[in-house]
């Protein structure tokens, strides 16, 4: 007798059969979409069906977020997903975890283009209405993913660039079909402040589906109402968005719209060096100016002050008493050396020079000198003086 199964070990054993099966656990379907419904949960409920067969699927909340939108009644799409058994009804269905509409990327360019379209006629994509970005701003907001790379790699240059700076980071979902409100309700946010300098939206890269958030046409509306300046980082470098035309910039990366709001701190401070050096030299020019002035200046008046005509009259009076002293003493010393002169003359005439020589002088008695024999006569009384002295003599009678 075969073993009496009770129904939940038969639906486990469906269930382990169907994920067995290389074909129903790795499985691509098409059809229309049937009674959709996205509960509180987050999860979308659906049925698949053409013109044979109706199916019953789910996917789960984490795959929704990946959505750029709810697919709606009627619609064609193509589900990647697993069959499986909901075991409190018995029920096959198939778990759900990419889905996507029929035509594909086509489809989506063609909306993304009569978007685009509509936008640049309205004059939204004009650079006229293009802010300039604040040279040094001092608060930025920011929205994007709380937990993507963009946020790590935007705080990072921050940080390195302009360490100043305040970041208000409001998190929103940036994928799947609750981002654009999410995105909307977060610049919303940003929008109540008056202290905000700049908007930074900003995601990482991903297909045109990960980035169709971003061509939301009320979230591009609501970008160009903004009272701040907007910049957007969605994506890589060949990645454009609607947000990307509406905003005031465009940045490629999120790492490059957070280089073009800030300054480089070390430029500035390479900036404020040279300008210091410039000041300083202008300074010391300036005061080796203003010291030549002053010394032109004071020369100026040095020769207009009745000091300077002082003396100068000094300098004269100077002068002209070297000049007398020096007439003085060449006068002193002609008449020194004329004395001396005549001296020695005085000297070659005096008779007491010739006694020394041996010579006498002789007078009578009146004193007259005796020059010839004739002067004298016998008996005479005469004075003989000679060197040392003098002596009389008497001359002899028979003379």
């Amino acid at each position: 007798m075969p073993d009496i199964l009770t129904v939940s070990q038969l639906t486990d054993h469906l269930s382990t059969l169907l994920r067995q099966d290389e074909r129903l656990s790795d499985l691509t379907i098409t059809g229309e979409i049937s009674n959709p419904l996205l509960a509180k949960s987050g999860h979308f409920y659906f049925s698949m069906k053409d013109a044979g067969a109706t199916v019953s699927c789910v996917m789960w909340r984490n795959a929704v977020r990946k959505l750029f939108e709810i697919p709606q009644e009627g619609q064609s799409v193509i589900a990647h997903g697993r069959v499986d058994i909901y075991a409190p009804r018995g029920q096959l269905q198939v778990v759900v975890d990419a889905l996507r509409a029929e035509g594909g990327i086509g489809e989506l360019y063609r909306r993304f283009e009569e978007i685009k379209t509509r936008l640049q006629a309205e004059g939204l994509f004009e650079n006229k209405r293009k802010r300039p970005l604040p040279a040094l701003p001092k608060r930025v907001g920011l929205v994007t993913s709380r937990t993507g790379a963009a946020l790590r790699d935007i705080l990072r240059t921050w940080q390195q660039r302009w360490p100043l700076l305040d970041v208000l980071l409001v998190p929103s979902l940036v994928q799947g079909v609750q981002a654009p409100a999410a995105l909307q309700a977060a610049l919303y946010r940003l929008y109540a402040r008056d202290d905000i300098d700049v908007i930074v939206i900003a995601r990482g890269g991903g297909s045109i589906e990960d980035l169709w958030a971003f061509n939301d046409e009320g979230l591009a509306r609501l970008i160009a109402q903004a009272a701040a300046p907007v910049v957007s980082g969605v994506g890589h470098e060949t990645d454009f968005t609607i947000a990307d035309f509406v905003a005031d910039l465009r940045a490629p990366t999120p790492t490059a719209a957070a280089v073009a709001v800030t300054p480089d701190s070390d430029t500035i401070k390479a900036g404020i060096e040279s300008t210091k050096m410039r000041l300083a030299e202008l300074t010391l020019e300036g005061v080796n100016r203003r010291r030549l002035d002053i010394e032109r200046l004071g020369s100026a008046i040095s020769r207009h002050s009745p000091h300077y005509a002082i003396d100068q009259k000094r300098l004269m009076l100077d002068d002209l008493d070297r000049r007398l002293s020096r007439s003085l003493q060449e006068r002193v010393a002609r008449l020194r050396l004329a004395l001396e002169s005549d001296e020695q003359r005085l000297h070659a005439l005096n008779p007491t020079a010739v006694l020394s020589r041996g010579y006498a002088i002789v007078q009578d008695e009146n004193g007259q000198v005796i020059h010839a024999t004739i002067q004298v006569h016998g008996g005479q009384s005469l004075d003989v003086r000679v060197r040392d002295g003098s002596f009389p003599v008497t001359v002899d009678p028979k003379t």
